[in-house]
């Protein structure tokens, strides 16, 4: 769905580990490294496109994670021009997103890359908490900052998970 701005309504997913690491996926045949994420369709809620997008992405069911929260409000980020379809309509020009926080409560073998047809993602890994804002391509940096910054204090005082504060160096830390 895109909405009369130009923006397609879209779920990010968090998910942590036991150690307080959070997923990312390289998406197929890409360099490129991100959260899950994926549309929300018309006659969803963004829970359940949350849901839906987990296990397409990651193979992932409801029982294999603890919902923990959700951002406030729509997080947005513009596409840079060259990917900007033109030609398409609506015109969408960039995503807002609702940010969830997942704390994954399974055993890693549940999580299978090849549960959809078309795979987001051909490889995984577990990374430090702020991590992903020094690798996740540039525009889409000020979403994950956001949507890891507005999670940040829950996850530190999350019992059994060390503390997330924000590196010195990390935007907007100061």
């Amino acid at each position: 769905m895109i909405d009369k701005y130009g923006f397609r309504s879209n779920v990010g997913i968090i998910l942590l580990n036991q150690r307080g690491q959070v997923f990312c996926g390289r998406r197929v045949g890409m360099s490129a490294w991100q959260f899950p994420q994926g549309g929300i369709n018309r006659d969803e809620s963004p829970e359940e496109a949350m849901y839906r997008e987990l296990e397409e992405e990651i193979g992932l069911k409801p029982n294999d994670v603890e919902l923990l929260g959700s951002t406030k409000g729509w997080l947005r980020y513009r596409l840079p021009k060259r990917y900007i379809r033109y030609n398409q309509t609506p015109l969408c020009i960039g995503q807002k997103q609702i940010w969830f926080l997942l704390k994954f409560c399974g055993e890693e073998a549940r999580l299978k890359l090849d549960a959809a047809p078309e795979p987001e993602f051909d490889a995984w890994r577990w990374v430090d908490y702020w991590d992903p804002l020094g690798f996740v391509v540039p525009f889409k940096r000020s979403v994950y900052e956001r949507a890891l910054h507005e999670f940040s204090t829950f996850v530190a005082s999350m019992s059994g998970l060390p503390p997330v504060a924000a590196p010195n160096d990390a935007p907007g830390s100061t």
